[in-house]
């Protein structure tokens, strides 16, 4: 039977398919409408990360079984980190994701800025991915699809995305809010928004708690954990983002966690709740 959970009118819901790593596309596809999302993240296939050069066969089958169940694809998740890559190869491999997710209607490919490069400074970093990511930029500009910067890695600080996306003319490129890699940063959800505001583009929602004396955190269910949550809805309000909230529990890279069956409807149900108070307030 299906079951759907009502949402206050904002943003819509979606969720990883990080969450589902043992489940085929189409029993992803079954329990988003089953527990009331709108859409899904890419970033598995049938458990597996999807390559910018996907055959015909299987791009037709991901755009007709999303669209023959009324679900958006929000965002194509890559794998590309900016630090130190190959500036030639990143830029075809960013123009293959981005080729992918025009053909199937997502508004943005995810990239990630990585780790610095050992014995490399900083500014000079920083120059780099901005130069890579304007010179992709008209092509994303042509095709309509937006490229999303995380704040993950080395740019887990809003402060160190606004700092490079300021180095990007092209409002194609944004930012990806992730609200926990934020907050456990030290920055409060009202300051993040703040310094990303303008140049949002998703938003990923996850919960967590710091492991005793340790710097880790463990992915928790939501509102289970340090992170605050409703307040960041509260804060995405305050600056007017109407744009997509994802959940990304992140089975695939932790095991340990609770299954997509549990996970799943427990995020979509304390959603619907606290975007219900965030409206309200």
């Amino acid at each position: 039977m299906r079951t759907h959970v009502e949402q206050a009118p904002g943003p819509r819901i979606a969720f990883s398919t990080l969450a589902c790593p043992a489940w085929s596309l189409e029993r992803a596809v079954e329990a988003a409408v089953e527990h009331g999302y709108q859409g899904l993240e890419l970033r598995l296939i049938d458990g597996e990360t999807i390559p910018p050069d996907l055959g015909a066969g299987q791009r037709r089958r991901v755009r007709d079984l999303l669209a023959g169940a009324g679900l958006a694809i929000v965002t194509v998740d890559t794998s590309i980190r900016l630090a130190g890559a190959h500036p030639a190869s990143a830029a075809a491999d960013l123009r293959g994701y981005l080729e992918l997710a025009a053909e199937w209607e997502s508004p943005f490919i995810r990239v990630f800025g990585g780790e610095r490069p050992a014995g490399a400074g900083a500014a000079e970093v920083t120059s780099g991915m901005a130069r890579l990511l304007t010179t992709v930029a008209p092509d994303a500009e042509r095709l309509g699809v937006g490229i999303a910067l995380e704040t993950h890695d080395s740019l887990s600080r809003a402060a160190d995305v606004a700092a490079l996306l300021a180095l990007v003319e092209s409002r194609a490129v944004g930012a990806l809010w992730d609200v926990l890699h934020t907050y456990r940063m030290g920055e409060e959800p009202e300051l993040a928004t703040s310094l990303v505001g303008d140049r949002l583009l998703h938003v990923h929602v996850k919960d967590g708690r710091r492991r005793p004396g340790e710097a880790a955190w463990d992915l928790v269910p939501l509102s289970q954990g340090e992170v605050p949550v409703g307040r960041s809805l509260r804060a995405l309000r305050e600056v007017g983002y109407r744009g997509w909230l994802s959940v990304e529990w992140e089975k695939k890279w932790h095991p340990e966690i609770a299954e997509p069956e549990v996970a799943l409807p427990q995020h979509a149900a304390e959603l619907a709740r606290l975007l219900a108070g965030a409206s309200a307030g």
